[in-house]
């Protein structure tokens, strides 16, 4: 596990949202509604006229992407609860889980220092320690 997935969790919860809205909304975009031209022989000879319709391949192509997206963006959130949660050491679970995944904005390392009475530079060696040891140890395995 790296900072910068860590660091991209609560952004990739926050695009989930925005994509499930844009899943569940696309049908209203008036931007899938298309003129298309066709020509009236009722009248014997071509008169041209505007039809409008809904694009429903550029609808089924957008939502075909976004669901991809979606799908991808929840994967990467599990495995960074699953890196989180299988923690042992609670005090640097617990660092995690409150730096990293609650809440819905940023807390700071002074913040979660102050939630669990611990120095600021306590936490940021935590965080950097195990994250040196997690990777060593995916190193170790190849």
């Amino acid at each position: 596990m790296t900072k910068e997935r860590l660091e991209a969790y609560r952004s990739n919860r926050e695009e989930i949202k925005e994509l499930d809205y844009i899943l569940q909304n696309r049908w209203k975009d008036e931007s899938l509604i298309k003129i298309a031209t066709i020509n009236d022989y009722r009248k014997g000879y071509p008169v041209p006229q505007a039809v409008p319709g809904f694009d429903r391949e550029e609808y089924e192509r957008k939502q075909d992407r976004d669901m991809k997206r979606k799908e991808w963006l929840e994967q990467e959130c599990r495995e960074v609860e699953e890196f989180i949660n299988e923690i042992e050491e609670g005090m640097a679970r617990r660092i995690f889980r409150m730096y990293y995944i609650d809440g819905t904005e940023r807390i700071t390392q002074r913040k979660v220092a102050k939630r669990i009475h611990v120095e600021r530079s306590t936490v940021s060696r935590k965080i950097d320690d195990y994250l040196k040891v997690s990777h060593n140890s995916q190193n170790a395995q190849l």
